[in-house]
């Protein structure tokens, strides 16, 4: 199974900017779909942003025009910019990769707050 390894997470001002980063322990280039979801407390589980073969992107509308995801092959790794954050983008960001079944990564904290 594929292991995924968050990281760039933490605390941050409405307005400002953080840079997710999820590493594969494969190559990057054999997964079909790695993408980010995040779960606010109370709340499930949901899609952010997904990256497929040949670079397609689907990006949740609540965060349209303001985050981007990307993915470097020479690195296996994901990453999801973010920026004009708002205070309810504040959730727990996954990584996540379709081989095998599907694959989650640990989580990151990611709050918005003045």
């Amino acid at each position: 199974q594929v292991q995924l390894a968050e990281s760039g997470g933490g605390l941050v001002q409405p307005g400002g900017a953080l840079r997710l980063s999820c590493a594969t322990s494969v190559s990057i280039s054999t997964i079909g779909v790695m993408g980010w979801y995040r779960q606010a407390p109370g709340q499930p589980r949901a899609l952010v942003a997904i990256i497929g073969f040949g670079d397609r992107t689907n990006i949740a509308d609540s965060v349209l025009g303001r985050f981007t995801i990307s993915r470097d092959t020479a690195k296996n790794t994901v990453y999801l910019q973010m920026n004009s954050l708002k205070v309810e983008d504040t959730a727990v960001y996954y990584c996540y990769s379709s081989q095998n079944g599907g694959s989650w990564g640990q989580g990151t904290q990611v709050t918005v707050s003045s």
